[in-house]
């Protein structure tokens, strides 16, 4: 797997924050309409948590490996 750039690591970290944002809203919509499917809400959180952990790495990228 090629290297990312600096600028490509926090171009796609960016958009896995905006996707991250936007599925907390659609839980958060589903939940205050009523209309949530359980098996639905639990999807979109499984996703956000695979989102989360893209952007731990991706953050890990980032910053350097500081050895105290």
């Amino acid at each position: 797997m090629p290297e990312l750039s600096e600028h490509e690591i926090r171009q796609e970290l960016a958009q896995l924050r905006q996707e991250h944002s936007d599925l907390d809203a659609a839980i958060e919509a589903m939940m205050e309409t009523g209309k949530a499917d359980h098996l639905q809400v639990q999807r979109l959180k499984k996703r956000k948590l695979i989102l989360k952990d893209r952007m731990s790495a991706l953050e890990d990228m980032l910053l350097p490996d500081i050895i105290a």
